[in-house]
Parts: structure tokens; sequence; C-alpha cells
């Protein structure tokens, strides 16, 4: 079956090139061969190959000097490298020049067709996302959403074909999946892109401050309000509104935000003058709804005026495919900042980052990347860097995944994750909720519910 998909072999073995070609191409894809590594860096100015598999060892230019011309001409393309020579240095030289992957001579032919499936796999995907990404205003670029999984490919493809649209939509995902990103990239890819676009935390302000930094409020409707006050809705007008952590809204807020989703229109606190406002509301929840909603403690009514469209922000843990692009782009971000020449992660460092839970997301990621960065001396990081935060349950609150019960809940995971990381900790919340890339208040909160379930 075709595949539309270009491959470059390149071996100066011509037996062994010959035999890949055929091989390669029963498989489906289109081959073309280069027998030295200079006919490959010519051919790759010439075409945009989906793969290039390589020997490591040929005469004339050696497939790593090869494999730096071809990341320069177009880094885009995965390079596999095949070598006899297997050491690791060997791997790790060629890993850290930018490839793929590497194989060892003699192949073993089913794990080339894995290696090659996987590696073509990542470059559809990555012009996909690439596509979709297009489709995004350069003003939303700038804070460009990382992921080229499949997951987060239909998440950018859903937010291209409702952000120009006028629907109120609820964001859902965990804590530091990234949901106030995915608000901005429906902002900035609407028709109200040069309005503003107001933020609000709901579980950072008590329910009478909630009231009046949403709606305002008149001067002396209750102590210290010494002056009128425009509230987010009437700043927001024209453009939009993103509310986090809707769930945290007090019943009592509740009904008045279904008033104005209802009516349009809100009332300052203390006054009795009616405004119009024209506003779209963007709201998000790291909870279930519905099991709120069960419990009673958030409005049905509500819910469905919020759950116009619903877009679910995936955990990292399934999205592991998108880590090591995250953890190239906070690296690239953090050694700027901090002046320092870091190229990559060594292939044990990538290892770790892969196999860890990351129960913080792509927040603690960013957070385990830029400690690494400011304490590394290194031109490469390594595992030990990393084990400054993650490798060590001490220091990372890491669950060993091997002493978990087989289909233990994932709240019990969470549970025994931030227990470990407060006893990692002497008891120390901040650190804890640092360590785990949540905030201190989110700790206090799952803590509390932890003590009231017994």
């Amino acid at each position: 079956m075709k595949t539309n998909q270009s491959i470059l072999v390149v071996d100066d073995d011509v037996a062994h090139r010959i035999m890949l070609k055929k091989l390669i191409g029963s498989w489906g894809y289109e081959v073309s061969e280069a027998e030295d590594g200079s006919i490959a860096i010519s051919e790759v100015r010439e075409r945009a190959f989906d793969l290039i598999l390589m020997d490591i060892r040929m005469l004339n230019v050696s497939g790593i000097e090869a494999l730096e011309q071809i990341k320069i001409i177009n880094p885009a393309i995965p390079v596999i490298i095949m070598t006899a020579y297997a050491s690791v240095e060997t791997a790790v030289n060629a890993l850290k020049k930018g490839a793929y992957d590497y194989l060892t001579k003699p192949l073993d032919f089913d794990e080339l067709k894995i290696a090659i499936a996987r590696a073509t796999e990542h470059t559809r995907l990555k012009k996909e996302n690439e596509y979709l990404k297009g489709k995004l205003s350069e003003q939303f670029d700038r804070q460009s959403v990382i992921g080229q999984s499949t997951v987060m490919v239909k998440l950018l493809d859903a937010v291209s074909q409702v952000a120009s649209t006028e629907a109120t939509i609820l964001i859902t995902g965990e804590s530091g999946t990234g949901k106030e990103m995915i608000a901005n990239a429906l902002h900035y890819n609407s028709s109200r892109r040069e309005a503003p676009f107001i933020k609000i935390n709901c579980a950072a302000l008590t329910e009478t401050l909630l009231e009046s930094e949403l709606f305002g409020h008149e001067k002396g409707a209750f102590t210290g309000a010494d002056r009128k006050r425009e509230g987010k809705f009437r700043q927001a007008d024209g453009g939009s509104i993103f509310l986090d952590e809707i769930s945290e809204m007090s019943k009592a807020m509740q009904v008045k935000l279904l008033r104005v989703l209802q009516e349009r229109e809100i009332t300052r606190v203390g006054g009795s003058e009616v405004i119009k406002i024209n506003v779209r509301v963007i709201a998000a929840s790291n909870k279930d709804l519905q099991k709120e909603i069960e419990t009673g403690r958030f409005r049905e009514d509500l819910f469905y005026r919020l759950n116009v469209v619903a877009l679910h922000v995936p955990p990292l843990r399934e999205r592991r495919e998108d880590i090591p692009l995250l953890t190239q782009h906070f690296l690239n971000l953090f050694a700027t900042k901090n002046s320092k020449s870091i190229k990559g992660f060594t292939p044990q460092a990538m290892e770790k980052l892969l196999k860890y839970a990351w129960p913080g997301n792509v927040r603690e990621l960013m957070n385990a990347v830029e400690r690494a960065v400011v304490l590394s001396r290194a031109e490469y990081l390594d595992h030990d860097e990393l084990a400054l935060l993650m490798a060590d349950k001490a220091v990372a609150g890491e669950i060993d995944q091997t002493s978990l019960p087989d289909n233990l809940p994932l709240e019990e995971v969470e549970k025994r994750t931030i227990l470990e990381a407060l006893a990692k900790t002497s008891g120390n919340k901040s650190e804890a909720a640092r360590r785990l890339g949540i905030t201190r208040k989110t700790l206090r909160k799952k803590l509390d519910k932890y003590e009231g379930a017994g």
C-alpha cells in the first residue's frame, strides 16, 4: 500500500543500499538512493524528504558530517543513522547532532520497519500541526501552543474551527495543562482580537470581591468603595473574558453569572443601572463539572450555558510524544534568558523525561527544565541535572510506578504523590507545591479533600 511518503537511503555499500530500497519500497514508501554523504546533501537541497536512512561510515563524507549539513539545510527531516560500530559514544554523538534515531547493523527488519513508521508519522504530524498553526493569527503564533501529538493536533483543529464564532467556550483539563493558552488562541483568532481580552481567576477572590471585580461597584457600595469602579465585564466590552477555575464560583455568584449569559447585561454592586455588554465568555475548569452538578456544587443550567462548545486539554501523560518538543522549547527559552549555551538533552535525560508521570503537567515540565538550565554547566543536560528535580523521589515527589498496585485510581496516585512530596519537604506546603508544579492554594484544597475523606 502506497504511503506517499519519501525516504532517502544513503549507503556506499551498493548491495546493502539496493536491498534496502527494495525492502522499504515493498512497505509502500517511495525510495531514493544516494551513495555518499555529499550526494545526500545535494539531494536534500533539491527535495524535502519525509525521512533519511543513512549509514554512519562512508568513504568521502561520513554520515555524521552529512547529518550536520542536512540539519542546517532542513532541520525538520528526521534522520535515522545506521552503524555497524555500535557504541554508546556513537549513538550519543549522532543524537546530539540531531539524529532522530539509530539502528545497528546487521539490521533487524522488524525494528527497521517500526523505526521508519514512527519517524514518518512524526513528520506527518509535524506538517499537519504546522498547517493548523498557520491558520492561527501571527499574534497568537508568538504565544504558540506546542504539540504535534494526535490529541493536540485535533485540539488545535477544533480551536481553529470555533475561534471565529461567537460561541461560549468551556475549556477543561487538569492543572498545568495549558487551558489559558487555548483561551488565548480562541480570542486572538476571533473577530474580537483587537478588543480587550480580560482574565480573572474565580478561585483567587472571595464572593464579595469577585462580584465587584466582575460587575464593578458604585461609590459607597461597601466599606472601602470610595469611588465608582467598572468591572471586568465592562472592561472587556467588545472583546472576550476568560473565567478561570469557574467551578470555584459560589452558588450565589453562579446565579448572577447565569443572568449575564442570558440577558447580556450587568448591574454594578450597589447600583441599579442596567448596563448592556457585548462580551464573549470563555470559561475553564480543572474539575469534572458533571460531578460537581451531581454533588450540588454547580448549577446545571449554568453548565449548559457555558458548555456550548467544549474543548478538553489532555494531560501531559497522554501526549508524551510532545515532551521532546516542549522540553526543547523551554530549554531554548530559559537558556536565552539565563545566557546559557545549552544545546539539548542527552538520550538518558530524554528517557527520564519521557518516563516521568508529570502530575503537574506542562507547568511542572517547564519548572523542571528551568531549574536544570539554571543549575547546569554542561552543553547538554544529562539525567544528573534532572535528578535534582525528579529522578530522586525525595526531590520531586515522584512515585515509583512499579510499586503501585494494578488499576490504582488516578486520584489515589495523585494523593500518594502529594503526600510523599510533603513528607520529603518536611511538611513545607509552599516548597511541595512548587516541586509538584501547582499553586499552594490548590495543594491546600487537595489536602482538605483528603482529610474530609477520612
